[in-house]
């Protein structure tokens, strides 16, 4: 049988920020509310969301026998993540300042998978960085590490909504699992909502991807006709409003730390950047999803207004 402590131990020595213990099991309420949200046509070009519906709400399907959710967040906030100047028009999306957090949340759960298993030899199970259907910012709540906010992040107490998350499904039980995060924080404040340029929050949880700027500069489909409102990969605009950001401390985990600064780069240094230039200063980060090509594309010039 697992150890709790033992468990928040080894995330802390790993780099992990916040650690949770859940239950494996069915997440009803979400299943029908995402339902809903696929009737609506608010995925989008977002096809992948329709398929492995049944497994996305219910962990014990992804891994056969899996009865334990160890959740994990680590904090990113960096000076970016602050916002930028008014008129700033090649804005990047803080967490894609990183090297690619796929990659270095899972070396961290391999690492904490690996201690575990030092202590449990027969232990199976599996790791998970958004690359499988699951309903992860769920079971972050139910794992204690807080609750879901108006723009459907993540909201934790200490680090607001700059963290990432990654799972661990294991095949054993835990001696005791932690109490998962009651009610919302959030109390009046829609400043998530009323900071959104293009109005994709379209109900308190409720996103339209339609309309996100996320979608449109990250995901390979055009955008032509669509403001961009200066965000060139991804979009924080939800994010750097927040009351909770603003209290956040800045990262503490050195695998975190910006390997370049959007705010010393300016339309004409990312029009004339080669493809070279691309891959040696931001190859290992999310931006080689979208590609130096479409990220040019998606610099749009000053309107008048903002001469």
């Amino acid at each position: 049988m697992l150890n709790l402590n033992a468990i928040k131990t080894i995330a802390r020595k790993v780099g992990f920020d916040l650690c949770g213990v859940t239950t494996c099991h069915p997440l009803t309420e979400n299943a029908l509310h995402f339902e809903d949200w696929l009737s609506k046509g608010y995925q989008s070009t977002l096809g992948y969301m329709e398929r492995n519906r049944e497994k996305r709400f219910d962990p014990r399907l992804l891994v056969e026998e899996a009865q334990t959710a160890v959740v994990c967040a680590v904090s990113y906030k960096n000076r970016i993540s602050e916002g930028y100047p008014p008129h700033h028009r090649t804005k990047v999306a803080s967490y894609a300042c990183n090297r690619d957090y796929h990659s270095t949340i899972k070396e961290m759960l391999f690492s904490l998978f690996a201690a575990l298993k030092e202590e449990h030899p027969q232990l199976t199970g599996r790791a998970f960085v958004d690359s499988a259907p699951l309903c992860e910012k769920q079971l972050a709540v139910d794992a204690g590490l807080g609750w879901i906010g108006r723009q459907s992040l993540l909201v934790t107490p200490q680090f607001g909504t700059f963290v990432l998350l990654g799972e661990l499904l294991l095949c054993d039980e835990c001696d005791a699992y932690d109490a998962p995060f009651e009610g919302s924080r959030c109390g009046r404040c829609h400043n998530c909502m009323d900071s959104c340029p293009t109005g994709a929050i379209v109900a308190p949880k409720v996103i339209d991807t339609n309309r996100c700027i996320s979608r449109h500069t990250v995901e390979k489909d055009p955008t032509e006709g669509f403001d961009l409102h200066g965000w060139i990969f991804g979009c924080d605009a939800c994010q750097s409003c927040c009351p909770y950001n603003h209290k956040a401390p800045l990262h503490r985990n050195p695998a975190f730390d910006p390997i370049f600064n959007p705010l010393e780069m300016d339309a004409s240094t990312w029009g004339s950047m080669t493809e070279e230039e691309f891959r040696m200063k931001m190859g290992t980060s999310p931006l080689t999803r979208s590609g130096l090509e479409r990220i040019q594309r998606n610099i749009r010039p000053k309107t008048e207004e903002e001469e």
